[in-house]
């Protein structure tokens, strides 16, 4: 079957141009993103309710919405919010792999069944479920420098001409604009006014209801033999604020008439007052962009970027774009940096090969082999249904290192053919491949059964290791195709028999010279070493204990972490005040902050929105916060100008602002897993106790939680302090006065909490009408006094009859987290210690703290690390069991495998050294190089124990069949791992954009290879001697006597 290839080379070079083509294809076709799509599909449900307090909206929609969503197909966890503006949020987490839409639908059909258990005012401004796009690929500012043109005016103008088109991007999840809301009908009323004419709020949105409609009359002349049909026409709603000016409320019998403008002020003005936004110090809207499971990122924002360039040109005098986020920027930058490394990867392995063959033909067939195995892995990226991201690409990286092999040991065993005076390259070929290629394919195998068992991993942490472990695999079964056809093909047409090749002087010839005898020298001393050291077993023997200790030692106490923090040049800052601190002082804190920000020669742009809290995850008047662009990286090369080192700097600049905290921090590397790039977990009272309570069991757990060394901080942003006024209404007066208490509620609501009375549309969008008392008729407690409610005989009487408000305190917002009222905690470990240290921390702290009905659970990046981490373990297992059964049944023996594994902990601690000295954490990259070593560690006491058995059967003792066959291995091995070493050094060095994901990857790969390598030649024959002495001894079989054959067989293959 092999020969037909040799002899057949163009068809060996079609399957391989076939190859090429199909990866081309890939190549051009694939979406290009970050990462793939790990995070889990969630599900948001929003609703509100005009008015409520978080308490109210807790109980009344929250709960009954909860209750009916709980346990819906596929999810995990879910989360929900009441704010006191009347806001209720659900968010449902699902499992990794959950289709979006049908998690959606399946939602919707849920709420459903609870909107009949909901207020008539939640329904009426409607419960939405959507998907929830986690991956945020995009975020600009829309600024105006012209006064006419105010925040209002441009959060209305981007929904109207710049959302609608972003949204048609193919690939666009959502896009929103952050700011200061939607158009609205205001009907300001004039509570006096209302009294004086015997008027409540209730009279107005009946009003509305009667004269604000749409309706159908009909036609004239249908179907009535009439020559002429007219279809007849109602004005429908109405549109201007004069129009509503003129509704008409009450008319007298003598034709004077009452207008809506004669107790209220009527304008075109915000739905919302609750934010402010500023770019650069200008009046301006933030709109963020979501992308869609498995869309191209890289594709969609350029699309997006011509979208607004084009939109740009029809903007008002004045109106100008900022970009503050853009993916493209870290990913353009990060995979220009992955290719860069493939590049020079490709070029050192081939300088090592050249040094090592000492022949530019035998060099062009590793060249042309690895080209073919990179490209052709496109073709499986889309088989699998991957994408080119940062993992699929450092997959290749590595994969240059390994595919190289195959294509020199092919190379390497045609030349000790011709070596031996075979008189022809396809001759020596032929018969080079009827040695080798059993153990080509059985090296294959147990590189591919490494990456084999990681397809078993589940959820996010799954993903990564399936992207990675795949694309390395299928680059590795390509590789050996063309090691079994491609290479030996070229071999036959490149390579020449040895005496024609002239003895030349020169440069090259004298280095080369230089190089042999040094080698020789080394191997040499190498075979003295190794029978030195079958003497002395215990002397190997103790090394690898002493490698497994450390190994073991290292394991636990590196920092763990899931993901290594990249700079993305993105900065965000979270604002909060004392309870109760309105807008206007919010944004003078704001504007101190923002003016610090700006003075720092990194920062490009300051972004700042007024009454948006971040990580507190409620709005108000007390809450603020930024979007700060850096400048590129070229611009801010050195640790001094990185994203860290500018959040040190502005900790310490704004230290002095008093009257707030304020929080600097990076976003994390991972969307979709919150805000923040630290720890995260939810305290949760599970005995439904008083929310006082809860406060002092959290603030007692989180300072238990401080005094431990692995944590920086530890902070949550629930607060009860919020001054609030209990309503407490006289029912026994209301009866004797009759009038109902819902009546009496019902009147504080249309002037204190505003009324959703209506739509207009306008602009070709459809708005609200709300109707609410007059900003300066509800600025104070006495406002109450003006206030008035008509009872059932009437009469006008004075609200404050009824009510009396009590002075209390309360949260601003109330969070649950899997039903139970739940508060957020979000932290940092502490530099030296990592996430891993500060979870143990938690639970430790928790354990001993929490009393009996409060428990707490991780969320976030913080749970997925905790799932992960155990799984890690069973799969590395599962990894070593499989490589074991496959050398089993190629060795024929249960014992001997032990000798290629028992040499890995060398390599492993190897790869564990090196990552504390060059201070990277044990997080999901270094557990995947961890992975890919057992394959490549495998791989080099393979080739030795491979040799040396087949120098047992021909009769050699244990002991020289170890020798001899490690020294024919020792010039493969060095020449395949330094080749593999010197390929992914630049990774190991990298800096700039993606710098501490390609270091993770890099320096465990060199730290494994290097000291796995070194060690392990001299490990591996000892562990071969102990292991062939005792199968031979426990075994029946009779060995093997020498035939001609072999011994014919063994000077080639000593060669080799």
């Amino acid at each position: 079957m092999l020969k037909t290839f040799i002899e057949r080379p163009v068809l060996s070079t079609v399957i391989s141009v076939i190859l090429v083509i199909l990866g081309l294809i890939g190549v051009f076709t694939l979406p290009i993103t970050l990462y793939p799509d790990i995070a889990p599909p969630t599900v948001r449900v929003s609703a509100s309710y005009q008015g409520a307090n978080a308490d109210v909206v807790m109980k009344s929609v929250i709960v009954p919405l909860e209750e009916q969503i709980n346990g819906v197909e596929n999810m995990t966890y879910m989360t929900s919010s009441a704010g006191n503006d009347g806001s209720a949020g659900i968010t449902i987490y699902f499992k990794q792999g959950t289709n979006p839409d049908l998690a959606a639908v399946n939602v919707q059909n849920r709420v459903s069944s609870a909107t009949p258990l909901l207020p008539a005012e939640v329904t009426r401004a409607g419960v939405t479920t959507s998907k929830q796009q986690s991956s945020m690929v995009m975020v600009f500012a829309l600024k105006s420098t012209n006064k006419s043109f105010d925040a209002n005016f441009l959060q209305n103008y981007a929904n109207i001409n710049i959302v609608p088109i972003i949204k048609r991007i193919n690939g666009v999840g959502d896009a929103e604009a952050w700011g200061t809301g939607d158009y609205s009908m205001r009907i300001w009323l004039n509570p006096v006014a209302m009294a004086s004419y015997g008027l409540v709020p209730d009279d107005i949105n009946n009003a509305l209801a009667e004269q604000n409609i749409e309706a159908a009359p009909g036609k004239i002349g249908e179907n009535s033999n009439q020559s002429f049909e007219y279809v007849l026409k109602y004005k429908g709603r109405l549109q201007k604020p004069e129009e509503y000016g003129n509704i008409v409320i009450r008319s007298a019998e003598n034709g004077q008439l009452l207008r809506l403008k004669d107790v209220a002020r009527i304008e075109l003005g915000s739905l919302s007052y609750s934010t402010t936004s500023l770019t650069d110090g200008k009046p301006s809207i933030v709109l963020g962009i979501f992308q869609s499971a498995g869309s191209n990122a890289h594709e969609m924002i350029n699309e997006i970027q011509k979208a607004i360039n084009e939109a740009s040109k029809n903007f008002p005098p004045g109106i100008t774009t900022t970009q503050i986020f853009s993916a493209n920027d870290f990913l353009n930058v990060s995979i220009e940096k992955v290719l860069h490394t493939l590049i020079e990867a490709f070029i050192l392995v081939f300088l090592v090969v050249f040094v090592f063959l000492q022949d530019l033909r035998s060099t062009l067939i590793p060249a042309i082999a690895v080209p073919v195995a990179i490209i052709g892995a496109f073709f499986f990226l889309q088989l699998f249904g991957f994408t080119i991201n940062l993992l699929t690409l450092f997959a290749l990286v590595l994969a240059i290192g390994i595919v190289v092999d195959d294509a020199i040991v092919v190379v390497e065993a045609v030349h000790a053919k011709l070596d031996h005076g075979a008189t022809s390259a396809k001759t020596a070929s032929l018969e080079a491949m009827s040695e080798i290629s059993g153990a080509v394919i059985s090296i294959t195998l147990v590189m591919a059964a490494v990456f084999l068992p990681v397809t078993f991993i589940t959820g996010s942490t799954g993903v990564f290791y399936k992207q990675f472990g795949l694309t390395l695999a299928a680059a590795i079964m390509i590789s050996a195709v063309n090691a079994l056809t491609l290479s030996p093909a070229l071999c036959a047409l490149l390579l020449k028999p040895h005496h024609e090749s002239k003895l030349r002087k020169g440069f090259m010839q004298r280095f080369y010279a230089a190089f042999n005898t040094s080698f020789n020298a080394v191997t040499k001393k190498y075979k003295r070493s190794v029978g030195f050291l079958a003497k002395r077993k215990w002397i190997a023997l103790a090394g690898i204990a002493i490698f497994a200790g450390l190994l073991w030692f290292l394991v636990k106490t590196t920092p763990n972490g899931f993901v290594p923090n990249e700079d993305q040049k993105f900065v965000m800052v979270d604002i909060s005040l004392p309870p109760a601190s309105s807008l206007e002082r919010t944004s003078v804190i704001s504007g101190q902050v923002a003016k610090i920000c700006s003075s720092l020669p990194e920062v490009q742009s300051v972004t700042q929105v007024g009454g948006l809290g971040l990580l507190s995850g409620g709005n108000g008047g007390s809450y603020a916060a930024f979007f700060m662009a850096l400048k590129p990286w070229d611009q801010r090369k050195g640790s001094d100008h990185n994203v860290d080192a500018v959040i040190n700097k502005l900790f310490a600049k704004t230290a002095g602002i008093k009257g707030a905290k304020i929080l600097f921090f990076a976003p994390p590397t991972l969307e979709g897993f919150g805000n923040t790039s630290g720890f995260e977990f939810q305290l949760q009272d599970k005995s439904g106790g008083d929310i006082e309570k809860f406060v002092a069991v959290k603030d007692k757990f989180l300072s238990s939680l401080s005094q431990r060394p692995e944590i920086q901080y530890a902070t949550s942003f629930f607060n009860t302090g919020f001054p609030q006024y209990e309503v407490n209404v006289d029912v026994p007066k209301c009866k004797e006065a009759n009038v109902s208490p819902a009546t009496v509620l019902n009147t504080l609501q249309g002037y204190y909490g505003g009324i959703y009375a209506s739509n207009f549309n306008e602009f070709g969008k459809q708005y609200r009408v709300m109707v609410q008392a007059d900003a300066a008729y509800r600025g104070t407690v006495q406002s109450l006094n003006n206030i008035y409610v008509r009872t059932d005989n009437n009469v006008m009487a004075p609200i404050s009859e009824f009510v009396s408000l009590t002075r209390v305190y309360g949260p601003e917002f109330i969070n649950r987290f899997n039903m139970f009222t739940a508060i957020s905690v979000s932290g940092a470990p502490k530099s030296g210690y990592s996430s891993g240290d500060a979870i143990k921390a938690i639970q430790e702290v928790a354990s001993q703290t929490l009393p009996v009905g409060y428990g707490y659970e991780f969320s976030g990046l913080s749970r997925e690390e905790i799932s992960s981490g155990s799984q890690t373990i069973y799969i590395f297992l599962l990894c070593l069991v499989f490589v074991y059964f496959l050398l089993s049944a190629q060795y024929e023996s249960y014992l001997l495998p032990f000798a290629i594994l028992l040499s890995l902990p060398v390599g492993l601690a190897g790869a564990f050294i090196f990552a504390n000295l060059f201070g990277v954490q044990n997080n999901i990259y270094l557990q995947i190089t961890l992975i890919m070593l057992i394959g490549l560690l495998a791989k080099n006491a393979i080739l030795i124990v491979e040799f040396a058995v087949q120098r047992r059967k021909e009769g050699q003792g244990i002991v020289q069949a170890a020798i001899n066959g490690s020294v024919a291995r020792l010039r493969p091995i060095l020449m395949t791992s330094f080749a593999f070493i010197f390929g992914i050094m630049p990774l190991m060095f990298a800096s700039g954009a993606g710098a501490s994901g390609n270091r993770s990857i890099g320096t465990g790969a060199v730290g494994g290879m290097l000291i796995g390598t070194v060690f392990g030649v001299f490990v591996i024959p000892v562990l071969f001697i102990i292991f062939q002495s005792i199968q031979e001894r426990i075994s029946s079989k009779p060995l093997p006597v020498a035939n001609e054959q072999q011994v014919g067989n063994s000077s080639s293959m000593h060669q080799l």
